[in-house]
């Protein structure tokens, strides 16, 4: 087993590798595999068993790199199966986008060909939602686009899918932060509290629903929020909101120390994904879209993820700052990537 391949440096970072074996971190699984010299086998990140020496271990970019340099899979991880898995959650995915109403899991399970209770856990681990909540999301984010045509509000609710109004209007308390007709409209009758914190950073704006926090960014005042909720009543926060913006806010010199504040946070079913993925990611690491596309079930839709992670509205309490490029390079950021560097220093710090 003295010439085994090993992977060009510029496809992966084995330390970044072998560090997410120690973890044994599950949202490598199907990123890479690693290899070990003595022992002529190969696992996924998340194996269980006992690590080798470092010495002993080298990366490769999946599976059937492994096998053409001469490993075999690991019985206890197995390894081979993570594509399958994988393919198995998009098969789902597909199915359920396809249906014109929710599906029992019942059904999804059984035209992938796995058990309902298992499938039920591997699709939660691979997306951050069960197939369930995926199909809820998926019907808001129809209900969404019905509301933003001319139609009227109850047309919309049966155009979406829904067979009833009070199912329509459960889904958009929960993913729209407000009752179709509201959303319509511009907002009408909700309150949106708000404030701009001064930071190291620049100002932050702070705003929140009575549900919890909807918007933080940078650079932003209250005719922002006039523009995405013209009809909205929005108000200046009294020292109660003034003080859970200034926890917000510590986030800009504290990045690491997330608050446990309350969010309202609304957005398509691979967006949540996205997001949830990125809340996952440790303070003071980073990962790569493609890994978190990877990570999802989606390792197709890297540019995708890209345009999830730009559509984030929860600066720094979902750390899209944490995820870079392959290479390795900073890539974009909405609010300037002097920011996202500075935000990732502080973590590492």
């Amino acid at each position: 087993m003295n010439q085994m391949i090993r992977p060009p440096s510029a496809m992966l970072d084995p330390e970044a590798c072998w560090d997410a074996f120690l973890r044994r971190d599950r949202a490598f699984d199907g990123v890479f595999v690693g290899a070990v010299l003595t022992t002529g086998i190969y696992c996924k990140p998340s194996c269980a068993a006992r690590h080798p020496k470092r010495a002993n271990m080298i990366f490769l970019p999946d599976a059937s790199a492994a096998r053409a340099a001469g490993f075999r899979a690991c019985l206890r991880c197995r390894p081979d199966e993570i594509g399958r898995d994988r393919i198995a959650v998009e098969s789902a995915i597909a199915l359920i986008e396809a249906a014109p109403e929710p599906l029992r899991l019942e059904r999804v399970a059984a035209h992938v060909g796995y058990a309902p209770h298992h499938f039920h856990r591997l699709f939660k681990r691979e997306t951050g939602l069960t197939p369930a909540a995926y199909a809820r999301a998926l019907r808001a984010d129809r209900l969404k686009a019905a509301l933003a045509g001319e139609q009227s509000v109850t047309y919309a609710i049966y155009d979406a899918g829904y067979n009833a109004p009070s199912r329509a209007y459960a889904d958009a308390d929960r993913h729209l932060g407000m009752s179709p007709s509201a959303w319509k409209d511009g907002g009408r009758g909700v309150s949106i509290n708000y404030a701009v914190m001064p930071t190291s950073l620049g100002p932050m704006l702070v705003a929140a629903t009575e549900r919890g926090v909807c918007r933080v960014s940078f650079d932003e005042e209250e005719a922002d929020l006039r523009r995405h909720f013209p009809k909205a009543q929005i108000v200046a926060g009294d020292a109660d909101f003034q003080a859970l913006a200034a926890q917000v806010a510590a986030l800009a010199d504290s990045p690491a120390n997330l608050p446990n504040v309350p969010l309202d946070l609304h957005g398509t079913a691979f967006q949540q994904a996205v997001w949830a993925a990125l809340r996952a990611i440790p303070a003071g690491e980073t990962r790569s879209y493609g890994e978190i596309a990877a990570a999802i079930g989606r390792p197709g839709a890297v540019r995708a993820t890209g345009s999830a992670c730009g559509d984030n509205r929860l600066v720094v309490l979902i750390p899209c700052h944490r995820v870079l490029r392959g290479d390795g390079s900073l890539g974009g950021y909405a609010y300037g990537v002097e920011r996202k560097q500075a935000l990732l220093s502080r973590e590492q710090r």
